[in-house]
């Protein structure tokens, strides 16, 4: 029955857009002079068709442009954010493809939003271990922090039939209790699913976030940024890029 059912989903599934480019940019907190004596932090959010952006119309209505926004106003600084993202993208295909797009450069902050598509495409366990414990250990050393959002609950994913969305959910579990291990072991914090998944916070696909969505998982990462201590005030928590 499952099978079946995952055929029926692909073809009858809303496909949405990306995202419309600019896919970078920056964004300064209401009354932040240009002469501030903060640089801009340097914002970078890499992972999958959330990160490109579907289910909004530009980039600013997505995940990085709405972290970017709230980073911004709650540290009082400008913010230099860049998203990079694929729809379809596994942690291995983050790898080999997204990261040597990136130039040779350093962040204040790196999001990392992967799960769905390892989930989906059935990735053995140890291959997506594997790929997270490569994409830490490259940012960890190009970071001030590295965050991991949690493997989105599949289980709650209306649009999708049952039984395949409680089969799916159990995998989403495994592999975000994986993500955690690898976080927890490598110096990454775990970002705990902000999102509900009412009507309001998804777009029409039912399976991507609305802007709404998105704004309200920006909030949990920065919520987590938080309380784990770290501040964009803390010249530490600024890698340097020399």
């Amino acid at each position: 029955m499952l099978l079946p059912q995952a055929f029926w989903v692909k073809k009858t599934a809303i496909r949405l857009p990306d995202a419309a480019a600019p896919w970078r940019g920056s964004c300064s907190p209401a009354g932040c002079s240009s002469s501030s004596s903060y640089a801009a932090l340097r914002l970078l959010v890499i992972g999958e068709s959330t990160v490109a952006g579907v289910g909004v119309d530009t980039q600013q209505q997505a995940l990085c442009g709405q972290l970017a926004e709230q980073l911004a106003a709650t540290w009082s600084r400008p913010v230099s954010w860049q998203a990079c993202g694929r729809n379809g993208a596994t942690a291995a295909d983050c790898c080999q493809e997204l990261v040597p797009t990136l130039e040779d450069q350093c962040w204040d902050v790196v999001v990392i939003v992967l799960g769905v598509n390892d989930t989906t495409h059935l990735t053995p366990r140890w291959r997506w271990r594997r790929a997270l414990r490569q994409l830490i250990d490259y940012f960890v050393g190009k970071a001030g922090q590295v965050l991991l959002t949690a493997v989105p609950p599949l289980g709650q994913f209306r649009a999708l039939p049952q039984p395949l969305r409680g089969w799916f959910g159990l995998r989403a579990g495994l592999l975000d209790r994986d993500l955690q291990r690898c976080c927890a072991r490598r110096g990454a914090l775990h970002v705990p699913m902000a999102l509900t998944f009412e009507a309001h916070y998804l777009a029409r696909d039912g399976y991507h976030p609305s802007a709404a969505g998105y704004q309200l998982w920006a909030a949990g990462i920065l919520a987590c940024l938080i309380q784990s201590g770290w501040s964009a005030l803390d010249e530490a928590s600024s890698c340097s890029s020399t």
